[in-house]
């Protein structure tokens, strides 16, 4: 029986979903492979946990439907969705959980940072410019 396992990763307004099947290392995002990601500083970060995790990350096909936010948000919400894949994947190995917190938390813990809300009254999160005529 194949080990199916779902995950997701946020970060701002991005939402990443990701499938975890067993496989030969191939990784989709948003049915692109990874190799077809440009720019490469960005395809290089969605890489980050493979490297990390060795042979580990050989063994599992990883597909992913990210949406929401900007470009890089996206690519972080994708890359913590591969990170936590392969860590749950790997039946959560203590070893692969300290490579990951060591190199970067934000491969297996969300970055809880949002956009500051609108106050009332007022179109902006933070207080008005000030006038020089009063």
């Amino acid at each position: 029986m194949q080990k199916i396992i779902n995950v997701s990763g946020t970060r701002k307004r991005a939402i990443a979903r990701a499938t975890v099947r067993d496989g030969k290392g191939i990784i989709r995002i948003n049915n692109q492979l990874i190799n077809n990601i440009q720019p490469e500083i960005s395809r290089l970060r969605l890489e980050e946990p493979m490297m990390l995790a060795g042979d580990h990350a050989k063994k599992i096909n990883i597909d992913i439907k990210v949406s929401g936010g900007g470009s890089q948000s996206q690519i972080e919400a994708s890359r913590l969705a591969i990170g936590r894949a392969i860590y749950l994947h790997s039946n959560k190995n203590p070893q692969i959980k300290k490579d990951f917190i060591d190199y970067d938390r934000h491969l297996l813990i969300a970055d809880s940072r949002t956009n500051e809300a609108s106050k009332p009254n007022d179109s902006k999160p933070r207080r008005a410019r000030q006038k020089s005529y009063r």
